[in-house]
């Protein structure tokens, strides 16, 4: 039986290891997942990610991130686009979340982009997650 949604597996994973305080995740890669953890490091959530070239898709495996006394960079990640209920915004409408402090990932024409560059070229999209 094969994976319904690849991002909300990948967020789960990525959820689970922050909790275990693990210093790594191993995820199947995909050109998606691979765009968003791009915006997790470039957005200082993850120290970094590494693709892994094996026979198949490949592996994508991000590297946690943790402040002083080991507390979390991500505090909260959260699906809200599923499967089942895709959740659509216009420029108008995207989201702050926690007040600016966290980030939206939006899925645009222009391609996939946080909530801060979808409001700088006007774009609105398909609201994947959000991250704080």
């Amino acid at each position: 039986m094969g994976m319904t949604d690849p991002l909300a597996d990948m967020l789960t994973r990525i959820r689970n290891a922050n909790m275990a305080k693990l210093e790594m995740a191993d995820i199947p890669s995909s050109k998606l997942k691979l765009r968003v953890a791009q915006i997790l490091k470039q957005e200082g959530y993850l120290k970094d990610y590494q693709l892994i070239e094996d026979r198949r898709q490949g592996i994508l495996r991000v590297y946690l991130k943790y402040g002083p006394e080991g507390r979390e960079f991500i505090e909260g990640i959260k699906m809200i686009s599923k499967s089942g209920q895709r959740v659509y915004v216009k420029k108008e409408q995207i989201p702050e979340v926690l007040g600016g402090l966290g980030i939206a990932i939006i899925s645009t024409s222009k391609g996939i982009m946080t909530d801060s560059e979808a409001r700088k070229f006007n774009l609105g999209g398909e609201l994947l997650c959000t991250v704080w």
